[in-house]
């Protein structure tokens, strides 16, 4: 039973970076754009592309947060207690992040849509790398068992975490830059196809070169995991890498369509490769799946809500991402006051 809800979590992480890496990925390219006149352009398709769906893609992370706790309650205890300061950095800079969207749609002065849009985007960049550098501390080993607090700064601050808080930028860079070919194809905006179809392509190297880089720290920092990722998990790594070879591929031929479906198996691979390569541990070396669990009664009723979920749950993120793709769905929250003449003033 524990290890059919570790697959459900698994899946949940994959799914979060699918959807919500994709967000983040866009708050990056409008960090990147330019000033307001230059990345006018952009910065709209960016805007029109995550608008409808950004606060619904968050629902993963939660669910993640919810399984965790109540299937694994001491692993969430010891990471809690050793991880608090990027889990605070991450909740404040999604926090930040949604109230800076919303926000520099309803102001008219540039000074503070400045201001609100910078929120934004510096928050898209943070809380992938807070997010990616967890990870890497759980990878690494500094999160021990037993409801202990491990150190709260070398924690996430190793060479592990940096590695893994870089390639999460990355991959989410890379993601959201093949969705926004598509998106501005879609509404038929070559020019912006063709400016996010080159950044794709140039974030899909970044992040190969990072992966690469990580391999060699994940060998001396997480050599559990560097074992898994070269033994059981080999088959999900060749995988993604065939995936991420064959939308840069298509990416480079204007096939965005197939682009887009290929980096989507890319990046859930790789976070699929990363689960494989940790098994059985949660916490490698000192905390095992089986050990870890709730009760068997606590387990079943939670597969059971897990099942209920994705009855009622998941149909609605089905149509809510059909609509949205369809062009279907109004436009979020009171006209966009950008669309008035901006002053100078305060």
């Amino acid at each position: 039973m524990s290890t059919t809800i570790a697959v459900v979590l698994l899946v949940a992480l994959a799914t979060y970076a699918v959807f919500g890496g994709a967000d983040f990925g866009a708050g990056f390219w409008d960090l990147v754009a330019g000033g307001h006149h230059r990345g006018a352009e952009p910065r709209a398709v960016i805007e029109r592309s995550i608008g409808p769906v950004w606060e619904a893609n968050h629902v993963w992370l939660i669910f993640v947060f919810v399984v965790t706790w109540s299937a694994f309650p001491a692993a969430y205890q010891s990471i809690m207690l050793t991880l608090f300061v990027p889990l605070t950095l991450a909740a404040l800079g999604i926090v930040l992040r949604g109230a800076s969207f919303a926000f520099r749609k309803g102001v008219v002065s540039l000074r503070y849509r400045r201001i609100f849009g910078g929120a934004f985007a510096a928050s898209s960049v943070i809380v992938p790398f807070c997010m990616g550098a967890i990870a890497g501390g759980i990878a690494s080993g500094h999160v021990p068992s037993g409801g202990e607090a491990g150190d709260p700064v070398d924690s996430w601050l190793n060479p592990a975490s940096l590695v893994t808080g870089v390639l999460a930028v990355a991959v989410a860079a890379y993601l959201a830059a093949v969705y926004l070919v598509w998106d501005a194809r879609h509404f038929r905006e070559f020019a912006l196809a063709e400016y996010f179809r080159r950044r794709a392509v140039g974030s899909a190297i970044v992040a190969a070169v990072v992966a690469v880089a990580g391999l060699f720290v994940l060998n001396s920092e997480a050599p559990h995991v560097f074992d898994g990722l070269m033994s059981r998990a080999l088959p999900a790594v060749i995988l993604s890498v065939l995936c991420g070879f064959g939308a840069l591929v298509l990416l480079m031929r204007y096939a965005a369509r197939g682009a887009r479906v290929l980096a989507v198996l890319a990046v859930a691979g790789i976070i699929v490769s990363w689960g494989i390569a940790q098994w059985p541990y949660l916490l490698p070396d000192s905390l095992t799946v089986s050990a870890a669990a709730a009760p068997h009664g606590t387990l079943v009723t939670l597969l059971v809500a897990v099942g209920l979920a994705v009855l009622i749950v998941v149909p609605g993120f089905v149509l809510l991402y059909v609509l949205d793709q369809r062009a279907l769905l109004p436009e979020e929250g009171a006209e966009d006051a950008g669309d008035r003449p901006i002053t100078s003033g305060g």
